[in-house]
């Protein structure tokens, strides 16, 4: 039976949690701003901005024990690419992490609004990188199929089997409906 690969499941958990952080955060800054909430339940952003840092950074290590294995059937570059982009979304994730936490020290309103209105942008840049690299990890496997170096089968002649499943450069011109 082939392997499964633990970082395709990995990394929905972080790719979720970005995209639901600015409504998150927005909902909190509401709250703050409404004097519906307490300064100190900000403190549910900074542990959800930590949250994902952690769970990222989880991913780009599953990422990396896996790419070994990808290599062999996936160009470098497009690995590349797609872990350089996975590394930028940890970084602003990280900094969008010092910036809330940072909200939980300020003690002028002004300064507590003006804070939770830079960690509300940082909640949407995160979405986007997260957007990004999932992009790129996604034509890996769909454009330029990692998913192959998963599917291998010994027949009974002991030699190895791969699946034939074309990639997407491969389908395209078969059906002009997939345009």
């Amino acid at each position: 039976m082939p392997s499964v690969p633990l970082h395709p499941a990995l990394v929905h958990i972080p790719l979720g949690l970005a995209l639901v952080a600015p409504v998150v955060t927005i909902a909190f800054a509401l709250g703050l701003w409404t004097e519906r909430l307490r300064p100190r339940s900000w403190l549910a952003v900074v542990a959800l901005f930590a949250t994902l840092l952690g769970a990222g950074l989880v991913a780009l290590k599953t990422g990396q024990n896996e790419e070994t294995r990808v290599e062999a059937v996936v160009p470098e570059a497009a690995i590349a690419t797609h872990e350089g982009l996975a590394e930028q979304f940890l970084w602003v994730t990280g900094v969008s992490l010092l910036l809330a936490g940072t909200v939980l020290a300020l003690r002028r309103p002004v300064a507590v609004r003006a804070g939770v209105v830079v960690v509300v942008v940082c909640s949407f840049v995160v979405a986007a990188a997260a957007i990004r690299v999932g992009r790129a990890g996604g034509k890996l496997v769909y454009v330029h199929n990692a998913a192959r170096a998963y599917i291998s089968q010994s027949n009974a002649g002991g030699e190895a089997k791969t699946s034939t499943i074309p990639t997407l450069d491969q389908t395209k011109g078969k059906d002009a409906d997939n345009d």
